[in-house]
């Protein structure tokens, strides 16, 4: 009976090791995996894409050896629709995710590193691919793309603040991007933005991530709002005279923001940190399935 209880202990220290942030989205990923399938295409390319360095979990049939014998490193020869079929991945890690309204509840910041995790581990289990936007690290499947994507977003930030928006980068033609944020920025930086990299034939995916007081500004009498990313306060009186209004701003700005994606063929979706997190991660899955024309 002694050895059931060593192995027991065993899972249980390799489990406590684990970041709390990577067990949660796993819980979640598992959730929802339950009521779908796969979105693994299939196809072939033949158009060489680009050599990257051997990860560990490569097959070593893919390893080009003529490459390889250039130097000493390994290389991987990868196709253009390899690439295609990869998605990359961002959340938004600016000052103004890093806020709730109430204790109870995950900054928009949590929710987002759930989100864009959980949805990696979702990937991975149909074969796909991905990578963090802006790591300088290629798309890899299994595993490996998991742990290495939650300890990119589980860096301590350095002096350096995060953008409001992802930085431009060239990807493969149909690629997927997966862009996850308040954007309560300027809507004409991120029609900028989206403009940019639909142009490359990317289809990409944004989900807006919001607190609930964010929507309903639920505040009464005499309030002080802080500015953040140097933006300045602002004080109300009376938020109760303002609600209103600001209520239609919101609602405004989202449709402008749907309004964005649209022309692109891009997918549009809103979520706030006060509802479960498994009905944003079902709908994103299910439009990164979604082909063209479908």
């Amino acid at each position: 009976m002694a050895e059931p209880v060593s192995v027991q202990h065993r899972a249980e220290e390799l489990a406590a090791a684990l970041p709390p942030l990577l067990v949660a989205a796993e819980r979640v990923a598992t959730t929802v995996a339950q009521g779908v399938h796969g979105r693994r295409r299939v196809g072939q390319g033949e158009s060489f894409w680009q050599f990257r360095q051997y990860e560990p979990g490569d097959a070593a049939q893919r390893i080009d050896w003529r490459e390889s014998a250039k130097s000493q490193r390994l290389y991987v020869r990868e196709t253009e629709w390899e690439a295609a079929q990869s998605v990359w991945l961002w959340r938004d890690a600016s000052p103004s995710m890093d806020w709730r309204s109430n204790p109870a509840l995950p900054t928009k910041q949590a929710r987002a590193d759930l989100l864009l995790l959980a949805l990696t581990a979702l990937l991975i289990r149909g074969g796909e691919r991905a990578s963090l936007l802006g790591s300088g690290a290629p798309p890899l499947s299994g595993r490996i793309a998991l742990n290495r994507i939650a300890a990119l977003i589980g860096r301590p930030a350095g002096t350096e603040v995060a953008a409001s928006l992802p930085t431009f980068e060239a990807l493969p033609r149909h690629a997927q991007l997966v862009l996850i944020s308040d954007f309560l920025s300027p809507l004409e930086d991120i029609q900028r933005m989206v403009a940019r990299f639909a142009a490359g034939g990317l289809r990409g995916h944004l989900l807006q991530v919001l607190d609930p007081a964010e929507e309903t500004l639920p505040f009464d009498g005499r309030v002080r709002f802080e500015g953040v990313e140097d933006r300045d306060e602002v004080l109300i009186s009376r938020v109760e005279t303002v609600r209103e209004e600001y209520v239609g701003r919101v609602a405004a700005h989202r449709d402008g923001l749907a309004a964005i994606v649209r022309p692109a063929g891009w997918s549009f979706a809103t979520h706030r940190t006060d509802r479960p997190p498994h009905t944003a991660l079902l709908a994103l899955y299910t439009a990164l399935a979604r082909l063209p024309g479908d």
